[in-house]
């Protein structure tokens, strides 16, 4: 993920805002939560005016990425939507899809490091797609043909990488935000990627069984929990800077980064056979969360530290999905939160239904949940925060997650152990002195962000 939008390209996105301002909208999507037939129906809906930003399947278009102004991770989050789409419904129209975009986007390693990132490509980035990964074994979708890489061994092939990583120079531990010295803040040690770890981890040791990973969710629990990320308090902060041994916190709380943390927790409260340890850090997570959920609109969820100022990027407007996922989810881990997070979930669908109101088809969706009339905004971030938040609440009325007894996909817990290798000749030339210089900036621009509480971001 990254802190700053395109710098240049068309800006059809104006133009296109404009005309579509000036549309009033048609419909709406109608939404029942006591029927299930209601809410595939406005997931479908929803879906489908997401996958029309995707381009990947079109003829001379690269499978497994987005549009600019996205960026890549955002592809491999959105396959992990339709991932649970085709799980919650049923509907596998866009299965061949997805399964196209994420086997060709495993790189040459075959673990989702394809060279054509290597400028931009940081651990949450990667993460993304391994917990896309991840869900597929979990939720059982279709296998991969048995001679190209299969779900399991994909994520464990990017825990293994990234395992290799941890970084005991700076911070007692932790992973870094970038892979490679050579990208933007890669002194910054942020909370997306090792709560992204510590999510994979913990899923990781309840599919298997395997200790090992357990292990590591334990280790990146009392790291996070050592430095401040995760408070006393269970708040859940952006990051620290490695330059400063991560003595002081980035203090903004983003939707998603609690998320990570939530269904981090619950399965491990699983593996631990109901655990009163981690049950007690997963009821303290899930009231952490209650920040995200406004007052003036009871129990909608909103992304706290930008949404109301107008201020999110494409990637923030993109944050409420994963907390909508993987609160759900949590419930199946962790099912004495069933009733607490329905709380929140329902409320929130319904009020995402109602932003759904715009653009020329009348069932484009906003950002902005708290409000009963479309926004104006529209893409694949609005998107995908109202198809998680709808389709969750079919999340009683499915089984699984599965684990590796249940479950077809194969693995390899050896995937990934090569190393990280440095891009080719080719890719090198490409990185200059500017995108040096850029990091050298932008390393000090996160370190007076972090010292002076990280206001820079959303002023």
């Amino acid at each position: 993920m990254r802190l700053s939008t395109w710098p240049c390209g068309p800006r059809w996105s104006s133009w296109v805002a404009a005309a579509l301002l000036a549309l009033p909208a048609a419909h709406a999507i109608d939404l029942n939560l006591d029927s299930p037939d209601s809410i595939k129906a406005a997931a479908s809906t929803i879906a489908h005016g997401m996958v029309s930003y995707y381009t990947g399947n079109r003829t001379g278009d690269t499978p497994g990425n987005l549009p600019q102004p996205y960026f890549w991770w955002e592809c491999g989050a959105m396959f992990g939507a339709l991932i649970d789409y085709w799980y919650y419904t049923g509907d596998g129209q866009y299965n061949d899809l997805v399964m196209q975009g994420m086997l060709h986007q495993v790189g040459p390693n075959v673990d989702y490091m394809p060279p054509n990132q290597t400028k931009s490509e940081g651990n949450d980035d990667q993460v993304f797609w391994g917990l896309a990964a991840l869900s597929a074994a979990e939720n059982k979708f279709p296998d991969p043909p048995p001679n190209q890489p299969q779900w399991l061994a994909l994520a464990q092939a990017v825990f293994n990488s990234q395992a290799a990583r941890w970084d005991d120079k700076t911070c007692g531990g932790g992973l870094r935000w970038q892979i490679f010295t050579f990208n933007n803040g890669y002194n910054y040690k942020n909370t997306i990627s090792n709560g992204g770890f510590f999510n994979l981890a913990a899923r990781l040791a309840v599919y298997t069984g395997n200790q090992t990973y357990a292990d590591w969710a334990e280790k990146m629990w009392k790291w996070s929990t050592d430095i401040g990320i995760v408070s006393p308090q269970f708040v859940v902060y952006d990051g620290s800077d490695a330059v400063i041994n991560c003595s002081n916190l980035n203090h903004y709380q983003w939707s998603y980064n609690a998320g990570t943390y939530l269904i981090g927790a619950a399965n491990m409260f699983k593996y631990t056979k109901e655990g009163p340890v981690w049950k007690d850090r997963v009821s303290h997570l899930l009231n952490g969360t209650d920040v995200f959920f406004a007052n003036d609109a009871p129990n909608v969820m909103y992304e706290v530290t930008c949404e109301q100022n107008g201020k999110c990027d494409n990637d923030q407007k993109s944050f409420k999905a994963y907390l909508a996922r993987w609160m759900a989810a949590t419930t199946k881990a962790a099912p004495f939160t069933y009733d607490a997070v329905m709380r929140k979930l329902r409320p929130s669908a319904l009020a995402a239904a109602k932003q759904c109101s715009g653009g020329t088809d009348g069932v484009t969706c906003g950002i902005k949940w708290t409000q009963p009339t479309w926004d104006g905004t529209f893409g694949v971030g609005q998107q995908m925060c109202a198809l998680e938040v709808i389709q969750s609440n079919l999340i009683s009325r499915v089984t699984g997650p599965v684990n590796s007894t249940a479950g077809t996909s194969k693995g390899n817990p050896s995937a990934g152990t090569g190393g990280d290798s440095l891009p080719s000749a080719l890719h090198l030339k490409q990185i200059g002195t500017g995108d040096k210089v850029g990091a050298g900036i932008l390393t000090a621009v996160i370190m007076v962000g972090v010292l002076a509480g990280a206001w820079w971001m959303v002023i």
